[in-house]
């Protein structure tokens, strides 16, 4: 299953919309980051709101996908994490390490207005 990944803006948005096989995990990591430098785009918002679950290889796919982003100059936000998948996570020891998270696309579009405007005043980093 391809995920859909529309520009908006400076900003490309990847909304998944049903469970994903690891070779469509890996075919999105790989997308987003070509998408990344071909719009020249500042951030990458990866909308997980229709999964019910997060493994531990999405879980360090999305880990990958922050850092092999922001390799590239962009940030990346994840939003939408249900709370019995946050739940889930927790008891299985499962973590997100160094990618920031939002409530919902729109605290997710928020947070990359703030920090591609620190980027632009040259506060990198963080």
């Amino acid at each position: 299953m391809q995920v859909p990944i529309l520009k908006q803006g400076q900003y490309l948005i990847a909304s998944v919309q049903a469970a994903l096989r690891d070779a469509d995990l890996i075919n999105l990591r790989d997308s987003l980051t070509e998408k990344v430098g071909t719009y020249r785009s500042r951030g990458v918002i990866v909308d997980v709101t229709a999964l019910d679950v997060l493994d531990s290889f999405a879980c360090r796919t999305l880990s990958d996908i922050a850092t092999m982003i922001r390799l590239r100059g962009a940030r990346t936000v994840i939003v939408g994490i249900q709370p019995e998948v946050a739940f889930s996570m927790v008891q299985l020891g499962l973590k997100l390490e160094g990618v920031a998270t939002a409530l919902d696309l729109e605290e997710g579009l928020e947070y990359m207005s703030r920090r591609t405007k620190r980027m632009d005043h040259g506060q990198h980093g963080k």
